[in-house]
């Protein structure tokens, strides 16, 4: 087994565990997902207002899910938006590694689950719809490798990029909970860990305190 790589230290409040996940751990995650899609469909979700579709597939698991839509826009619900079910649980082994990283004492309300195609990408944005910034979002990659872009609290700040592979583990707590980050691109052929290619990011987040 490869020896765990280093954790690599950004500006305060922001982590980054390259290869946190070996990729036995990855595999089982993938699986666990997959169920997770089977009860809560991806869809394609749009921006509020113009109604324009994202780039990226969607759902979520917990008791509450990330949604948006043309008509009401960024919000937190109980259930899925195209299915009316409730969301299904977030994994366990999810929640065990939120209890070892982030530092907070409450359990994440929600994990979005973001597949990003091979020409998908997310632009420039916070992670601003909670109420509570004390605990962090705990971003895992899964997949094809993928430009992300880290900045500050302002989106004129200056940013600086990174290469998330898979297995990488990357979190915004603390001064940096509200950086605005994004995704530029995805690099195709760069994981086998997807049998159709592309990538899966998930992000863990408290709404409440």
């Amino acid at each position: 087994m490869a020896a765990a790589k280093a954790e690599i230290s950004l500006s305060s409040g922001l982590r980054y565990l390259p290869g946190r996940l070996a990729r036995e751990e990855q595999e089982n995650l993938v699986e666990i997902i997959r169920s997770v899609v089977t009860d809560a469909p991806l869809y394609v979700p749009v921006m509020p207002g113009s109604g324009r579709p994202m780039s990226v597939r969607m759902t979520n698991c917990g008791p509450l899910g990330w949604v948006t839509d043309k008509e009401r826009g960024y919000r937190y619900q109980p259930t899925h938006p195209m299915t009316g079910k409730p969301w299904p649980a977030i994994p366990q082994v999810l929640l065990d590694l939120w209890r070892e990283l982030s530092g907070y004492p409450k359990d994440p309300e929600a994990c979005l689950v973001n597949f990003y195609a091979d020409d998908a990408k997310m632009g420039l944005h916070q992670d601003r719809d909670e109420t509570e910034f004390a605990a962090p979002v705990l971003s895992i990659s899964l997949g094809n490798t993928c430009l992300f872009r880290i900045g500050g609290l302002a989106r004129t700040d200056r940013t600086q990029s990174l290469k998330l592979e898979s297995g990488d583990v990357f979190l915004l707590g603390g001064e940096g909970r509200l950086c605005f980050h994004g995704v530029d691109r995805i690099y195709p052929g760069t994981s086998t860990l997807l049998k159709s290619g592309g990538r899966i990011n998930l992000t863990l987040r408290r709404v409440n305190p």
